[in-house]
């Protein structure tokens, strides 16, 4: 068990791939916003990478352990201390049983990942784990950890001093400016070549009204194809209105003038257009990113977003453990 002394900010019980097969009963796949560090930290531990673990956000939790067990903590650095002394980052380490684990301010990325040799072990939902804030469902009864709380760890012989190759770890944007992949579509004929140019081109920056549902982004106005601006009434009075369709994950949902792309507990249709999607491979960037930092968008086709794909698929593996 791990009693929960302070829940930092909004962390919350994921695992992967998440929630799948209910988007079209409008429950979205949730889970790990970083799925690359998320899976490294299961493997430490000896979990599967799919295995539920703890997902804080830009302030992590202080916890105590009731059990000796083995934890891991990758992704972003929140200066984490056991009993007040350095914890190191993306190595499996033993606790004791009145261990305390504490993390502060996230200095560099957002999103740390804390695993747990057996896995926690919260009631699935739909055949999963993972926190779905917005419905109330899943994970911890459907809400961010609270103090005082208690989480029951699942069994697991978990071996300390594992560590994950400098090599195979995701390298976050120092400069604060992250370069992003995209695809184009579904809706990219909604766009003139100029909207498309200056959207490339534009170095956006990340609102603080962002959250795991959507990330909006402030820049400059698009312009729009006649496909957009002479259509049919039912498809609405903006260009960018488009008759209920459905969203892909991923999707930079373009809302009047402003983009939001349509992150882990996303809508699943709507009726504004989609010109770009943002590949899986290059949501680990987004869930990194914090409000204020830059994004800059990278044009790649489906074939390039898939090979990204399995390239991390293939260092989420043991080859990437020391």
């Amino acid at each position: 068990m791990i009693e929960v002394i302070k829940p930092g900010l909004e962390t919350a019980v994921q695992d992967y791939p998440g929630r799948i097969g209910y988007w079209a009963q409008g429950f979205p796949p949730s889970g790990p916003m970083d799925d690359w560090s998320f899976r490294l930290a299961n493997l430490l531990v000896g979990n599967p990478v799919g295995a539920a673990a703890l997902e804080c956000q830009f302030v992590g939790p202080t916890l105590r352990f009731r059990t000796a067990t083995v934890i891991a903590v990758c992704g972003a650095d929140m200066k984490p201390t056991l009993d007040g002394k350095p914890f190191p980052m993306w190595q499996s380490v033993a606790v004791n049983l009145g261990d305390v684990l504490a993390m502060s301010f996230a200095v560099v990325g957002a999103r740390a990942y804390i695993a747990v040799a057996g896995g926690i072990d919260t009631p699935p939902w739909l055949g999963s784990r993972s926190t779905f804030h917005k419905a109330g469902v899943g994970g911890i009864g459907g809400h961010a950890l609270k103090a005082g709380q208690v989480i029951a760890v699942g069994t697991g012989n978990g071996l300390a001093g594992r560590r994950v190759r400098p090599d195979a770890r995701p390298a976050f944007a120092a400069d604060k400016k992250w370069n992003v992949e995209v695809v184009r579509g579904p809706n990219d004929d909604w766009i003139d070549e100029d909207g498309h140019q200056r959207f490339l081109m534009t170095e956006w920056k990340l609102s603080s009204k962002s959250d795991r549902t959507g990330f909006r982004l402030d820049g400059p106005q698009w312009t729009f194809t006649a496909m957009a601006t002479e259509k049919a009434p039912e498809h609405g009075s903006e260009p960018s209105n488009i008759i209920d369709q459905g969203y892909p994950v991923g999707a930079i949902n373009l809302a009047g003038q402003t983009p939001i792309i349509l992150v882990n507990d996303g809508p699943s249709m709507g009726g504004f257009i989609n010109p770009y999607t943002v590949p899986s491979a290059a949501f680990w960037k987004l869930g990194q990113a914090k409000p204020a930092e830059v994004l800059r968008f990278n044009a790649v086709s489906v074939e390039e977003a898939q090979t990204l794909r399995h390239k991390i698929d293939a260092i989420c593996t043991e080859s990437s453990i020391i």
